[in-house]
């Protein structure tokens, strides 16, 4: 059991992470500033921070005009829900989560 949490506290954490970040980096293109890098906005959805940074783009309409955040972001979603399911589900995994 305690890995689940373990696993879950770091979904969520990582998704807070991709959610803000989007933020941060919108207001600081409204500012002028000092940007965030697009890979390190990929990066924190390539480790399981997708969905955050999906909400944010939607948010915050942030990078939706871009093809690759447009379409990267989703898929980089899509491909990870794919790879939890078939973690959980494939019969020949013998995975214990407690």
């Amino acid at each position: 059991m305690e890995t689940i949490i373990w696993i879950a506290s770091y979904l969520v954490v990582i998704n807070i992470v991709g959610f803000l970040i989007m933020g941060i980096d919108k207001s600081k293109a409204k500012n002028h500033s000092w940007r965030i890098s697009e890979s390190s906005l990929f990066f924190v959805a390539l480790i399981f921070g997708s969905l955050g940074c999906v909400i944010g783009m939607q948010v915050f309409r942030h990078k939706t005009k871009h093809w690759y955040f447009k379409w990267g972001m989703p898929l980089i979603l899509l491909i990870q829900i794919a790879i939890v399911t078939f973690i959980l589900c494939y019969p020949g995994w013998n995975i214990s989560i407690m």
